[in-house]
């Protein structure tokens, strides 16, 4: 057996390539049946395949479908808990069924980079794109590009062009709300995060909906950036005039709120209620452990998946799946003191 296969049972294209001495977008090319490709060349990667006992891997699948077995990933904001989560979740749904993961990254302030990253995608032969795009104006500038690959989209509002999955945020939000107002409170405030945000949007959209329904006044919310530093200066100068119960969009806001409340010495949840959104792994051990919203990452990702699995098969269809979220209850909300 090759020292480069020894040990290993699957190895990646980028193993591949390194055993015929080219790059892994040769291989990918290769795969996919460019017709740009010397025959020497060709026949090296084929004999490297052949050598590394390949021929049950995804690489073998690849030669008879003509599939490259990869999947580009953009993701926008990828330090957030949320893209964060829902990439793992797809590379882990992906890996399940032979599929791998490209991904290329989008800060805060690389906007301009997201048709570099479709560009450096597109090249290494991927089978479809996947877009992981939380912010509006992300999306509009990626609609501006056309490469003819089938694209899935995750985000909480409908498409009209592209396949799309989410959680539900708006039910989530709901959720969260009535929940509040089960417990008696009458004066609900919302943290959210910055409405360029699909999700944000959604989550401020549930809170008006959970409020009127219940025939309730909608305050101003406060639109924030999703740190808990963000969350603590709110808290620390916040007057409840007559707010018994705070709907924070994250729980990262939610942790500084209650910290900045703390500071002046307001009690959560004897003074003021707190409710996030995430379910962060930490939340069940903040002081008092959070009640949230839990988002389900791994099924999100399998949805995603299956998605583009059928874009790549040729379904046209556009739709747009949902996941529901869960309401976890834990003792940062109780019924209002007065």
């Amino acid at each position: 057996m090759n020292d480069l296969n020894r040990g290993r049972q699957r190895p990646s294209i980028y193993d591949v390539a390194k055993q015929a001495g080219v790059s892994h977008m040769t291989v990918s090319r290769v795969l996919n049946g460019h017709p740009n490709i010397r025959d020497s060349t060709r026949g090296r990667v084929l004999q490297a395949i052949d050598e590394m006992n390949y021929t049950r891997s995804s690489i073998a699948r690849a030669l008879a479908t003509r599939r490259a077995m990869r999947i580009g990933v953009l993701v926008d904001a990828p330090l957030q808990y949320g893209p964060n989560s829902t990439l793992r979740a797809l590379e882990g749904a992906a890996r399940q069924v032979g599929y791998a993961i490209s991904a290329f990254s989008i800060s805060d302030d690389e906007q301009s980079q997201i048709n570099d990253g479709v560009v450096e995608l597109v090249t290494q032969g991927v089978d479809a794109l996947c877009v992981i795009a939380p912010r509006a104006s992300s999306l509009d500038i990626l609609r501006q590009q056309s490469t003819g690959l089938p694209t899935i989209v995750v985000k909480a509002e409908q498409d009209d062009v592209w396949h799309s999955v989410a959680v539900d945020q708006r039910a989530g939000a709901t959720l969260a709300v009535t929940h509040l107002i089960e417990r008696g409170h009458r004066s609900v405030l919302h943290l959210s995060g910055p409405l360029d945000w699909y999700d944000a949007r959604e989550r401020e959209g549930g809170w008006r909906d959970a409020l009127a329904l219940a025939g309730l006044p909608i305050p101003k919310s406060i639109s924030g950036d999703w740190t808990s530093d963000f969350g603590y200066a709110i808290g620390r100068d916040f007057e409840p005039n007559g707010v018994t119960a705070v709907f924070a969009a994250n729980d990262q806001m939610a942790l500084g709120f209650v910290h900045g409340l703390w500071e002046q010495g307001l009690r959560v949840p004897q003074d003021i209620s707190v409710v996030g959104f995430d379910d962060l792994p930490d939340a069940r051990h903040f002081l008092p452990p959070l009640t949230t919203v839990r988002q389900e990452f791994a099924a999100l990702g399998e949805l995603a998946l299956q998605q583009i699995i059928a874009a790549i098969d040729g379904d046209a269809h556009v739709q747009h799946d949902m996941i529901e979220p869960k309401l976890i209850v834990r003792s940062s909300t109780a019924r209002p003191s007065a």
